[in-house]
């Protein structure tokens, strides 16, 4: 099976996954305010959507952040995600901690061995590596409900419509991904797939300071596509950015439920980058043959 075969199939496997997806207990409001979710790539965006989810009692850091400014541990529970269990990083942080939490799919990681306590990821994959998806959606889902209490409803209704949502975006040039407090978050993993999977010039931002930095970035034919509800700030932006000759789109969530347009949005963000992929004819993720690359990613997370 080809990755881009692999990432398929773990898409259409996190409906199952979902169907059956068990939460954590909700921390309590004081136990939130101790609580530090950290992670890095995919898992730094599970750790912000846990932060958002918790209107900001919990915070969400970059490993090295921390791992440079100890005090900002002080008196603090950490949650370390990583799929793998292996970064380096989050390591450091579980052996300078006191009170540390892995969040991984591998109990027998250094992470779990390493932390106070083990959360595990329990998910089913095609058994290849590939870009991140069902492993992510785990993550997430489980840093979510661990600071607010969830009900995962309308599975089907929400990835048909984001099917069909993707299936017509069609990206060139430049790629801006723009989001807003919560989506923000899942601008940042849909950049992440177009990157893995595409190997793509993307960028994430959020609506305001897109208008203030990087709209100075592009250029004419380039592709913005904002992941929010019609307002008229979205209304007039579009307007302006189609003025500039950009090909700018705003997706409409389906729900007004904040869980499920997140959801939404993350079968959006995987669906534009396979559906690309398969316009394309690309059989294998961008960083399965980016072998230089991926060599140097690996030799600074592992």
């Amino acid at each position: 099976m080809s990755t881009i075969a692999a990432f398929e199939k773990e898409i259409g496997m996190q409906l199952q996954f979902l169907e059956n997806f068990v939460p954590q207990r909700a921390l309590s409001h004081a136990d939130q305010r101790k609580a530090i979710f950290c992670g890095a790539g995919d898992s730094f965006v599970s750790a912000q959507l846990g932060e958002v989810f918790s209107n900001f009692r919990a915070r969400a850091y970059d490993p090295l952040d921390l791992v440079k400014n100890k005090n900002l541990l002080s008196d603090h529970d950490l949650y370390l995600i990583s799929i793998s269990g292996n970064t380096i990083s989050n390591i450091k942080l579980a052996k300078r901690s006191k009170r540390t939490t892995a969040i991984t799919a591998y109990p027998q990681s250094k992470l779990a061995k390493t932390s106070d306590r083990l959360i595990q990821l329990k998910f089913s994959d095609s058994g290849i590596q590939t870009a991140g998806s069902i492993s992510f959606l785990a993550s997430t889902l489980t840093c979510i409900s661990l600071v607010s209490k969830i009900k995962v409803r309308n599975i089907s209704k929400l990835y048909n419509k984001a099917q069909s949502v993707a299936k017509r975006i069609s990206i060139q040039g430049k790629i801006y991904i723009l989001g807003d407090l919560h989506t923000y978050p899942v601008a940042m993993f849909c950049v992440a797939k177009l990157y893995e999977v595409l190997g793509v010039d993307a960028h994430y931002e959020r609506i305001e300071q897109f208008s203030h930095m990087s709209l100075f970035s592009s250029c004419r034919g380039d592709t913005v596509i904002i992941f929010e509800e019609e307002n008229l700030h979205n209304r007039n932006l579009i307007k302006h950015l189609k003025d500039c000759g950009l090909k700018a789109t705003r997706i409409e969530p389906p729900s007004k439920s904040t869980l499920e347009k997140i959801l939404f949005f993350i079968f959006v963000s995987e669906l534009i980058a396979l559906y690309s992929a398969k316009k394309n004819k690309r059989k294998e993720c961008f960083f399965v043959e980016a072998k230089k690359l991926r060599n140097a990613s690996s030799s600074m997370i592992y």
